[in-house]
């Protein structure tokens, strides 16, 4: 299993990226604050506008580092890759089935019905942990529901209404979820672009956080990141990781968000509310949500499919490296990602 790296991430908006040699430099208002070998990171994050050398974008290409631009609010910029170096019969392989509709179809059906279970399993965890709630058990029930009208799906049309509706049941009975700072953290449904509260400002930045790993990992394992099998080819879009966030946004995201709210680890002091213009975090909350997201990736759990115990931080690796093998036909079909 491929070793995990820490991601660098950079949140100061002044922050300008150069090269000292193999090292990464960090400067503000032209001052070095920050140095670290590039062989001691696997990507770099950077939240705001100054940008990054040329020679420091050639080092990363070269060292197989991802170099992400974010905007001060989180939003996705644009990133750098370096040259492919994933099998070309693999890829091959990849660009005839995204023009199978059947093949597709499947794969993302299974897909979806793992997100659906995992929002399922998060709550019927919930009622485990703190009892009864007729609001939570009626939802997990739909959620059941649902994941079955996945599997009827004639098409892609009617598979995306069936998650909709899922998703929306869902995010209904978050706010039960919040067993601590539930006042403080009004939620009334996912919201995006801009998030209108703090909680849909965090579920935007955690899932961004979560695609641009999954973008890493299927390059890593030689898949084409843009060629997905759900979400509509679009230049520039990361269309495969899109496709296989959606199994993992239960348990990278909405757990990890849910977490910081219960632990008081995030407070509402964290967050500027701009109207309009939405809701995002100060730079001290910032850090205090990456700093927390790098420590989850170093927490281990063992793999229902692989049977290994892996840190959290390598499940899109993992997940991309069993998407690899089933179009390879080593195994019979996709294991989905399942929480507990």
């Amino acid at each position: 299993m491929r070793k995990l790296l820490n991601t660098l991430y950079i949140t100061t908006p002044e922050s300008y990226l150069s090269k000292d040699g193999m090292n990464v430099v960090v400067s503000v208002k032209q001052q070095e604050v920050f140095r670290i070998p590039v062989i001691n990171i696997e990507g770099i994050v950077t939240f705001g506008y100054m940008g990054a050398s040329p020679g420091l974008m050639k080092l990363c290409t070269d060292s197989g580092v991802s170099l992400t631009f974010l905007s001060p609010n989180g939003r996705f910029v644009s990133r750098i890759q370096g040259q492919t170096r994933g099998n070309v019969l693999l890829r091959k392989t990849q660009y005839q089935l995204a023009d199978d509709e059947q093949w597709t179809l499947h794969v993302a059906q299974v897909m979806i019905g793992g997100k659906i279970q995992n929002y399922r399993n998060i709550l019927r965890r919930y009622i485990r942990d703190y009892g009864d709630n007729e609001e939570v058990e009626d939802a997990a029930t739909v959620l059941e529901s649902f994941k079955r009208d996945v599997f009827r799906a004639a098409d892609k049309t009617q598979l995306i209404g069936v998650e909709g509706m899922a998703a929306n049941r869902y995010f209904e009975v978050m706010p039960h979820l919040m067993t601590q700072q539930r006042e403080a953290f009004p939620f009334s449904g996912r919201n995006r672009r801009p998030p209108k509260d703090a909680v849909n400002a965090m579920l935007s930045l955690a899932y961004t956080l979560a695609t641009n790993d999954i973008t890493s990992a299927l390059e890593t394992v030689g898949l084409d990141p843009y060629v997905g099998f759900l979400h509509t080819l679009r230049p520039g879009r990361a269309s495969l990781a899109l496709d296989m966030v959606e199994e993992l946004r239960a348990y990278l995201g909405d757990r990890f968000v849910l977490s910081l709210i219960n632990r008081r680890q995030i407070t509402p002091k964290d967050f500027i509310f701009q109207g309009e213009k939405g809701v995002i975090l100060t730079d001290s909350g910032r850090r205090t949500f990456l700093t927390a997201w790098q420590n989850r990736k170093k927490d281990t759990v063992v793999h229902p499919f692989l049977n290994e115990k892996i840190p959290v931080g390598l499940i899109p690796y993992a997940q991309a490296m069993l998407l690899a093998r089933y179009m390879r036909n080593d195994i019979d079909d996709y294991p989905v990602f399942l929480i507990k």
